[in-house]
């Protein structure tokens, strides 16, 4: 047979120019992903910097407040961190408490401002009518007329107005409605005074007392004294206040009678009236003085002539 001659396949040649072609494309590839790596790396290691930079940044400052701390830990407190009151604030309260107290030898105790009259007019009969007629007393009565000569005696003796607060000591004593009004007002003020330069005496107290000739008037009295001390106006207003409440009711308690839990029911229900009095009076001038409590004013006057009484007014 004749031989068979296998007859091969011609080899596919691929085109120099498709190589060059792909090996550019793999290198650019390459490059690409080097630069993108690189990239990367330079990312997180500006994340790592910044990370350590704001760790110590953070160290410095949780070590320095620790330290400041436990500086502060080791130091004394001083007495307003301790109890939330400066030294002066807590004198003021003190002086507050004790001045304003039924204990404090004025004679408070022996005066009912009419009470007693109206008691036995049938005026004030039970807690109710005696809450109504204290009420009407403090807000448009001697209650609110009072708490505008304290502030503004007060506000004259802190400035050391010597002549102003003559005209409103002069003002105060004139406009009680009544003798007995004045003999409890003015008796009261004089205690108050002679035992406030006896026990609390303080530079410039003396000089205040004898800028005044007439004689002194409790609120006026109370006023000048706390000006005196630098105790700020408000809360002396609102002491004097709540005093003055506490004082009618216990003359009340007595009259009716009441017993203590009824007593203390009308101071709580007074409270805000007090509050009220109080802001008037603080925000009041001596042209916005006057009273409405005419039945009140009368109690006072027809005092006098009872044939039985336990109190001086």
């Amino acid at each position: 047979m004749p031989a068979m001659h296998m007859r091969r396949k011609p080899r596919t040649r691929i085109p120099g120019k498709i190589i060059r072609r792909t090996i550019m494309v793999i290198t650019t590839i390459m490059i690409m992903a080097t630069t993108i790596m690189i990239t990367i790396t330079t990312v997180i290691t500006i994340i790592t910097v910044i990370t350590i930079t704001t760790t110590n940044i953070a160290t410095t400052i949780i070590t320095t407040t620790i330290t400041l701390m436990l500086m502060t830990t080791n130091e004394p407190a001083p007495a307003d961190a301790r109890d939330g009151m400066t030294e002066s604030e807590a004198a003021a309260l003190y002086r507050l408490m004790t001045w304003l107290s039924p204990a404090f030898p004025v004679g408070a105790f022996s005066y009912s401002s009419g009470i007693e009259w109206a008691v036995e007019a049938g005026d004030i009969r039970d807690a109710g009518s005696l809450r109504d007629w204290l009420a009407a007393m403090l807000a448009d009565g001697s209650g609110f007329c009072d708490g505008v000569f304290l502030a503004q005696s007060h506000r004259a003796a802190s400035s050391r107005d010597d002549a102003a607060l003559r005209e409103i000591a002069e003002l105060a004593a004139a406009f009680v409605p009544s003798r007995e009004r004045q003999l409890e007002t003015t008796t009261q003020g004089r205690a108050f005074i002679d035992i406030a330069r006896a026990a609390w005496a303080c530079d410039g107290l003396d000089e205040m007392i004898s800028a005044i000739s007439n004689p002194i008037v409790y609120p006026v009295a109370v006023g000048l004294v706390s000006a005196a001390h630098q105790i700020p106006l408000p809360p002396t207003m609102h002491a004097f206040l709540h005093a003055l409440v506490s004082n009618w009711i216990s003359a009340g308690a007595r009259l009716v009678p009441l017993g203590q839990t009824d007593s203390q029911r009308i101071l709580a229900a007074l409270e805000p009236i007090v509050v009220a009095t109080a802001r008037r009076a603080l925000e009041a001038s001596l042209d916005d003085l006057g009273s409405a409590t005419f039945r009140a004013d009368l109690a006072s006057l027809r005092h006098e002539t009872q044939y039985t009484r336990l109190f001086r007014s």
